[in-house]
């Protein structure tokens, strides 16, 4: 039992941060040391009581249903291959206490366009044998064709639009547009959930190599390192505003957030705390919802799977840029290099996402001091 609680942890955790979002999410993020995080569980979480407790959490997670009609023309499933999962960080524009959850909106067999938005968005694709990882992230404002979740088209729009008139499974379907890939499974994070994560942990270390100042958010970075805890650390990762790349310098700051994060999370010290590691889960799972096709026992099963996986064993890219462009009825959006971009997903699908960015490095995740 405590294999499978400590290794859902990782896989739980994984799913959350690269929330987001990434996660996300999120342009290719960190790496994660799961073995390290399996080994110092196994050694604190020796009492059966404490390893039922948090494995039970599992069941805790919320689901969404997959619609009718969803799998009508989606690309051609691997069985027995690669898993393909996609990460989606959702913030609402509407106040916290206001909202019913994306689960409760599905339910109800309804969506309320606008009710939420996807700001970021990140493709994580787990190898067979589940020792490596590769993991894109797509910025919000890609304007890109737009699927509802039965696959019919919309025009084109920036891609966080799929998420917000078409909900989580309009997403899936549009990704799967613009990758051709099959996509397996839908993970969803609230972004409420940096805040209550990083307050679980008790704060992350970011780097800001240049002072920058947040007109929208009225916050001031200084140069050097910034300690961030709960609302700071959504402070930090919302950023966009006075940005020089806007949408693509937001998401190499969720990066820093991520890699600072996954550095304090596995921390020997971190990790030997069983009243840390709870509230760690208990952010995890608060914020987490995935689509009901994926059971507790795959979830399981996918961490015991991922126990090797190491933080030089997950590659990270962001989609390649061409140029930006304002579009009447759009606003500014980024527009992509297509021919890019199919060799960036072709790598991706082939497990040559490293050879894709020793030619192109510049869509690959920059140094522990590489951003704002």
């Amino acid at each position: 039992m405590s294999l499978e609680l400590a290794a859902f942890v990782a896989v739980a955790v994984l799913i959350a941060l690269a929330v987001l979002g990434a996660v996300a999410f999120w342009r290719g993020h960190r790496r994660i040391g799961t073995g390290l995080l399996v080994l110092v569980l196994l050694a604190v979480g020796g009492s059966g009581a404490y390893a039922w407790q948090l494995g039970a959490k599992v069941g805790d997670i919320e689901r969404v249903k997959v619609p009718a009609g969803f799998d009508t023309g989606r690309p051609p499933d691997e069985p027995g291959q690669a898993l393909t999962v996609l990460l989606l960080g959702t913030d609402n524009p509407h106040p916290r206490e206001d909202k019913p959850t994306v689960a409760e909106l599905l339910a109800a067999s309804t969506w309320n366009p606008g009710a939420y938005r996807s700001d970021s968005l990140m493709l994580v694709r787990i190898a067979a044998d589940r020792r490596s990882a590769e993991v894109v992230s797509i910025p919000r404002d890609s304007y890109v064709p737009i699927l509802d979740a039965e696959g019919v088209p919309h025009g084109s729009n920036k891609i966080n639009a799929a998420f917000s008139l078409y909900g989580p499974f309009g997403t899936v379907r549009t990704v799967e547009e613009l990758t051709g890939m099959h996509i397996d499974h839908l993970a969803i994070v609230d972004f409420e959930g940096f805040r209550d994560l990083t307050t679980a942990l008790g704060g992350v270390d970011v780097y800001v190599p240049e002072h920058v100042y947040d007109p929208y958010q009225k916050q001031d970075w200084p140069q050097g390192w910034n300690h961030i805890e709960g609302d700071l650390a959504l402070k930090y990762v919302r950023m966009r505003h006075n940005l020089a790349q806007g949408d693509f310098d937001r998401v190499r700051r969720q990066q820093n957030f991520l890699r600072a994060v996954l550095t304090k999370l596995t921390d020997a010290g971190t990790l030997a705390n069983p009243l840390t590691v709870g509230k760690v889960v208990d952010a995890v799972v608060g914020n987490l919802t995935v689509d009901d096709r994926w059971t507790d026992g795959d979830i399981r099963g996918l961490a015991i799977q991922l126990r090797h996986l190491r933080r030089n064993d997950i590659v990270f890219a962001t989609l390649p840029l061409d140029h930006y462009e304002t579009i009447p009825g759009v606003g500014d959006a980024n527009i992509l290099d297509p021919a890019r971009v199919r060799e960036l997903f072709g790598a991706v699908q082939r497990g040559r996402l490293s050879a894709y960015l020793e030619k192109y490095p510049e869509d690959g995740l920059a140094g522990e001091k590489g951003v704002r």
